[in-house]
């Protein structure tokens, strides 16, 4: 007695009929009470949306910040690395010279404050 014995292909069929009417299987306030900001991601990423407004994050750059990311895009890896260098020694120097300055007003006594006069 075989009790591993395989079924018949007739019992595998399954007259189930599913409904195709909506292409929408998960609803929009289902997404947007699951994941935040899933909405928002698909009207960006869908090809058929049309969609051309730019991003929430876009929206506050200049045409120069835009260029200056372009600009980031374009490089490779080692000239990215090599820029990124660049601009921390000179926000190092930058600090440097602040330092200098503060010191240098220190022993100005520029940046000491007159006693308020109110006049009362």
């Amino acid at each position: 007695m075989d009790s591993y014995a395989q079924p018949n292909s007739d019992e595998l069929l399954s007259f189930e009929r599913l409904d195709r009417a909506s292409p929408e299987l998960w609803p929009e306030k289902f997404l947007s009470l699951a994941v935040p900001g899933v909405n928002e991601y698909v009207t960006l990423k869908s090809p058929e949306n049309g969609n051309t407004t730019p991003p929430k994050w876009m929206a506050d750059l200049e045409n120069d910040d835009i260029n200056l990311l372009h600009e980031f895009a374009s490089l490779s890896t080692q000239q990215l690395f090599e820029k990124i260098r660049g601009l921390q020694n000179l926000a190092y120097q930058l600090g440097v010279d602040e330092m200098k300055e503060m010191s240098r007003g220190k022993m100005l006594k520029v940046l000491e404050s007159a006693k308020p006069n109110y006049g009362w």
